[in-house]
Parts: structure tokens; C-alpha cells; sequence
């Protein structure tokens, strides 16, 4: 067949561009065997130079056995890859794990499921073995558990087994952890490295049709502890159920899961979007609190400056509270009280009442009352101090932008790129091959909403995009105008 010949001399061209021994093969214009495709692919991917891409589908399960082929062939062994954890014991410091069953046990449990018995925990076993009946540590809790039923899944089938050794996959009952948590016999303390976990970018407001049943909050407890970026709070103004998540699909998937799974049937509010409050320039603060109404009064003074922050890159930290306090002229035990004063500024901004990021608070100096001064009164003082010295400081309010890929045929590209135009997109690179185009493009996630459908019109259904986030940034300043007047409008809407 002609276009197999073709595909498989392309699959040749490209492996010489990565492997010296297919490359000497093809300069010599020799055809290379079977035999050293397989290992040459195998000796790429393991390198990362490669990336093998299979067809099939798993509806009629087309093409499921070369795809297992493919893993077993191509995919590095346990003993071929380096894991690494971390020692708590010894502020952690890396770990080298080694793939033998007689080594002490680490696992990671990395996936939860709803099973007919309760939950069901897989867990990938790094180093030594784990045995029915046996004792194991969760790590993050320090609770001791035993394995009561350890199962190896094959699809939706168990297979009990009484233990299962370094490298392999297998899942329990009846223990109750998060996604993520490491767990080991006892003797050691390793923790596996914790996956990177975006803060949400999108939140929505949620309520069961009908009466709320014990389901509800079920679901959603379950959701948590499967996916660590779905969050769920209470707003503690409007009373609301508030879930996050990474975006308008993922939250719409968890609402079709809760009456799929659940038998609960929801009703959601207008997707809101995470929006950030941060300052531009420094300001002085220098505010007294005071209050005398008969009986023991408040009284306290703070000064000092409030500054821009940038992210720490290695905590990821970009708040801070840094006290410069000397002279005990605020006595120390109410420094604490300060800080917390900060801390409650931080939590709804005055512009649009979102979370303030990127400020630090240095307390210079201040004064205290022998009698009137008190936790609450340097607490109260350090927070409406922030927020005069914020209203100084140029604030403004960041956005979550989205970094978009969206591929389409080539015919559409004029229409794709208006597109993001439109939604105020700026592109950073484009790809043509063939018949197809790759566009990436950084995206306000306010102006994503409902692209998927414009997007499906504009290809005849034949575009596709994926979204991750990417980081906050200033709105626009007639943006930034829109969403003040709207905050404005809606607090003196509740306050009638």
C-alpha cells in the first residue's frame, strides 16, 4: 500500500533526526528491520527526543492491543526511570527511590474512586511491597491504617491479591485519604513531590433543585478529595455554595456528575471570574483607632508603609507582614493582632471586594494606650490603615489570563484569528502544517466565555482548543472602570 510506505519512510526520516544508529542506516540507504525501529523508538522516547503518536479508539476498542504493545515497547521499566521523593526528617532533602520489593514501602495514592464497597484508592507502589492485612502510614496525616482488600484492576474487573510489589499498580478499600498522599510502612518518612496545584480561575455559584439532600454535600466533598483544583466554599454574604475550578468545562463536568452519580439535579449562577486587587507604588500609612463610649475605650496607632510584592519563586509566597517596631512603642504582644489586621484587609479588596495579592505591609512604628489598648483595637487600627494606604498606592485589578491553543484547517485561520481578536487576545505563535494551523494565544478568561461555541461555528465543527492558566494581569483601565461601577451598584443594591 503506497501511503503505508509513504507514512513509514517519514516515521524512518524523522528517527534519524534523533537516533545515530537509523541515521547512519538511512545515509547508507539501507532500509532499517522491525527490529531496530522498535528499539531505535524505544531509545528516543526514553531520551524524550521522541513521542510516539498511536491511532485507535476506544469505543469499539480499535486498535487497543497495539497501543499496550506500544507501552510495553517503547515506555521505560521502573527499574529504568529515577523517583524521587522527599525526607520530612530531614527538611526535604531529595531521596533517590529504589524499584525493589525487599526496600521499605512508598506509595502514592493518585487516583479515588466511588466503588461498590466504599472508596477505592489506587496507588502506585515506588519502592518495596504491600501486603493484605498489613499496616501503612499516611504521611500527611500520620494516621496508621491497615490494608483490609488489595485489589489488581483489570478495566472495570478486580482480581484480589494478597500483595503487590515495586512498580505495579494496584487499589484498596476501605482507607480513607486524598488524591496525592503519600504513604509508607512506618519506618520512614518520605514524602513523593505534591503536583503543582494552580489556584482556580473561575468559580460559579451552585444550589440543588428542589430540597437539599445529604447528596449534595456528599458530591462535593468526594469531588474535593479526588481533583485538588475543584474547591468549594460558602460565601459569607450571600450564603451561597461557591465551587472553583480551572475552567467553564471542568465545573460544567463535576454539575453533570453530581445528577449522573448523585441523583442531585443543580442549578448554577453566572460564572465569575477569579479576579486579583494589587497596588502599583508604595504608600505611608498613619492611622489611630479610637473609640470612647463609656466603659473601657480602643485605642491604637499604627505607622509604616505599604509596598508591591513580587512572587517568591520558591515559596510562591507574594503577601507579607514584616514588623520594624522598635522601642516597644506597639508592645510586642500586639504585633500578632496587627498582622492579622492585614490578613482580614487582604481577604476582599475595595475596589471590587476580590483578594488582594502582591503587597507587603512593613509596621514601622505606632502607639499603644496602658489602658484602652487592646488585640481588637490594634486589629481593627492595622486594617482600615491598609486600606487608606491601598486607596494611595495606585491600585488596580488583575485579570486570569488563559494561554489558548486552538487548532483548526487552514481555511479558517483568518476567522480564528478575528476571533481572538475580538476577545481581546494577543497572539504569541502560529504553526501551519499541511491542511491544519496551530494558533497560541494568551487570553483574558473573562472574554472565553461561550468560545467554544463560536468557535465549532466559525471551523463547520472541525476546531478544537485546550486552555491552562497562565498568570494574572492588569485589566484595562475602562475594564477596570466597568467592573468598580458594577461593584458599586451591586453593594448598594444589597444595602436597600
Amino acid at each position: 500500500m503506497p501511503l503505508a510506505t509513504e507514512k513509514r519512510n517519514e516515521l524512518i526520516e524523522q528517527l534519524a533526526n534523533v537516533d545515530d544508529e537509523i541515521a547512519d542506516l538511512y545515509l547508507a540507504e539501507e532500509i532499517p528491520t522491525a527490529e531496530q525501529l522498535v528499539a531505535a523508538i524505544r531509545r528516543a522516547t526514553i531520551s524524550l527526543k521522541f513521542t510516539p503518536v498511536l491511532m485507535g479508539s476506544a469505543f469499539k476498542n480499535t486498535a487497543v492491543q497495539p497501543l499496550l504493545d506500544a507501552v510495553v515497547n517503547y515506555l521505560p521499566n521502573p527499574t529504568e526511570v529515577t523517583n524521587i521523593a522527599l525526607d520530612v526528617n530531614k527538611d526535604e532533602e531529595k531521596v533517590e527511590l529504589k524499584p525493589y520489593s525487599n526496600s521499605p514501602f512508598v506509595g502514592l495514592a493518585f487516583k479515588l474512586e466511588e466503588g461498590r464497597y466504599g472508596q477505592l484508592t489506587y496507588m502506585r507502589i515506588y519502592q518495596g511491597t504491600l501486603k493484605k492485612g498489613s499496616f501503612i502510614t499516611n504521611v500527611k496525616t500520620g494516621k496508621k491504617i491497615k490494608v483490609p482488600r488489595l485489589v489488581r484492576m483489570h478495566a472495570a474487573d478486580m482480581e484480589d491479591v494478597d500483595e503487590l510489589g515495586a512498580g505495579e499498580i494496584g487499589a484498596i478499600f476501605g482507607v480513607d485519604c486524598s488524591s496525592g498522599d503519600t504513604f509508607t510502612d512506618g519506618t520512614l518518612k518520605y514524602t513523593m513531590t505534591s503536583m503543582y496545584v494552580p489556584e482556580p480561575v473561575i468559580s460559579l455559584s451552585i444550589n440543588p433543585k428542589g430540597k437539599e439532600t445529604p447528596n449534595f454535600s456528599k458530591a462535593l466533598n468526594r469531588f474535593q478529595k479526588e481533583d485538588p483544583t475543584f474547591r468549594v466554599h460558602v460565601n459569607s454574604e450571600s450564603k451561597e455554595t461557591i465551587i472553583s475550578g480551572m475552567g467553564e468545562l471542568h465545573l460544567q463536568i463535576y454539575v453533570e456528575r453530581m445528577k449522573r452519580e448523585y441523583g442531585v439535579e443543580c442549578v448554577t449562577g453566572k460564572p465569575r471570574v477569579a479576579f486579583r486587587e494589587t497596588i502599583t507604588q508604595p504608600a505611608k500609612f498613619n492611622y489611630t483607632h479610637k473609640k470612647q463610649s463609656g466603659g473601657a475605650g480602643q485605642f491604637g496607632r499604627v505607622m509604616g508603609v505599604i509596598e508591591p510584592m513580587a512572587r517568591d519563586e520558591e515559596t510562591g509566597k507574594d503577601i507579607e507582614f514584616e514588623n520594624r517596631v522598635v522601642g516597644g512603642n506597639i508592645p510586642t504582644n500586639y504585633i500578632p493582632a496587627c498582622e492579622k489586621g492585614f490578613l482580614d484587609g487582604l481577604e476582599k479588596g475595595p475596589l471590587i471586594g476580590h483578594p488582594v495579592n502582591g503587597v507587603r505591609m512593613i509596621l514601622e512604628d505606632g502607639a499603644a494606650h496602658s489602658v484602652d489598648s487592646s488585640e481588637l483595637a490594634f486589629r481593627i487600627a492595622t486594617k482600615n490603615a491598609f486600606l487608606e494606604a491601598f486607596a494611595k498606592a495606585r491600585p488596580t485589578i488583575l485579570e486570569p489570563i488563559m494561554n489558548v491553543s486552538i487548532t483548526a484547517p487552514t481555511e479558517f485561520q483568518g476567522a480564528v484569528i478575528g476571533g481572538l481578536n475580538k476577545r481581546k487576545g494577543t497572539i504569541v505563535d502560529t504553526e501551519i502544517q499541511e491542511d491544519y494551523f496551530q494558533v497560541t494565544a494568551d487570553v483574558p478568561l473573562n472574554d472565553m466565555f461561550g468560545y467554544s461555541t463560536e468557535l465549532r461555528s466559525a471551523t463547520q465543527g472541525k476546531g478544537e482548543f485546550t486552555m491552562e492558566y497562565k498568570d494574572h494581569q492588569p485589566v484595562q483601565t475602562n475594564v477596570q472602570e466597568e467592573l468598580i461601577q458594577q461593584y458599586k451598584k451591586e453593594q448598594a443594591n444589597k444595602n436597600k
